[in-house]
């Protein structure tokens, strides 16, 4: 015997967001909101917030910046980086997964 197919109406399936709580709706920009044409890389202040605790530079779906904006910040950090105003790497902060001293004497 061959098996039969439903020809019954089907449920509709719902998915659920398996991301998060979010409401789906992007953050503003800040540079486009206070309509900044060029983001300066010596305003250290707003760099740091695009910049994580390790020293890396956050994506444009955490930061909520437009693709123009985020571009020109991965640039002005950059710079800032070359010219020493912001840190490559923040090695301050002790990680307890830290994998032993570098500086060893042997």
């Amino acid at each position: 015997m061959a098996k039969q197919r439903n020809s019954g109406k089907a449920a509709p399936r719902r998915r659920d967001k398996k991301g998060g709580s979010g409401s789906g709706r992007r953050k503003p920009c800040l540079h486009c909101k206070d309509k900044v044409d060029q983001v300066d890389y010596r305003d250290i202040t707003t760099l740091r917030k695009f910049v994580s605790e390790r020293g890396k530079i956050r994506s444009r779906r955490i930061t909520g910046a437009c693709r123009r904006h985020q571009n020109q910040v991965a640039r002005a950090v950059k710079r800032a980086r070359e010219l020493a105003l912001l840190p490559y790497v923040n090695e301050s902060a002790t990680d307890p997964r830290d994998r032993g001293s570098r500086d060893r004497d042997r």
